[in-house]
């Protein structure tokens, strides 16, 4: 700390603004941990690990269970720089619910949603945020089904509907 002199005022001292470092989101699609455990992921299920592929494997993937469309996806991808087109983000979703990865879920002829909890469970989608997100509890487990003779279940989809409730409004 330095010690004012006899004479001397605060104007005799160039104040330097501290820089301030920020860091900037990056993604490592070659050799970080993440990419290593991506590209492990991909290969269990048969996907070469493409660039493409594990960039946005590690987005879907990084952040636990989640819900999202293209253009989220898309725009996630942009924010952090990578170079992929909408068509590529488009494209891979595909190939990650062909081959298992997540689940493709459509909202009666609106967005289409990919889920990365795979399994059976419960939705609500709330139409005034137009956002989808897991029920806290499973109900599927508590449906019965007959199938058709030469057909079984494979899967059960349950969609509950949100609206606000302007019932309370004045």
């Amino acid at each position: 700390m330095s010690r004012k002199m006899a004479g001397e005022t605060l104007q005799d001292h160039q104040i330097v603004p501290s820089r301030r470092v920020v860091a900037k989101p990056t993604y490592d699609w070659k050799n970080g941990a993440l990419a290593r455990l991506v590209k492990e992921k991909l290969r269990s299920v048969e996907l070469r690990p493409t660039r493409q592929r594990i960039s946005l494997a590690s987005l879907l993937f990084v952040a636990g269970e989640r819900h999202v469309t293209v253009d989220q996806l898309f725009a996630e991808a942009q924010s952090l720089k990578m170079p992929l087109s909408r068509a590529t983000v488009y494209n891979t979703l595909h190939q990650f619910v062909a081959a298992g990865l997540v689940r493709e879920i459509a909202l009666y002829g609106s967005k289409v949603w990919y889920d990365t909890k795979t399994g059976s469970h419960c939705h609500y989608y709330d139409e005034d945020m137009t956002s989808l997100y897991d029920m806290p509890e499973d109900l599927t487990q508590q449906l019965r089904f007959t199938p058709p003779k030469g057909k079984k279940v494979v899967g059960v989809d349950i969609i509950v509907r949100l609206a606000d409730d302007d019932s309370d409004a004045v």
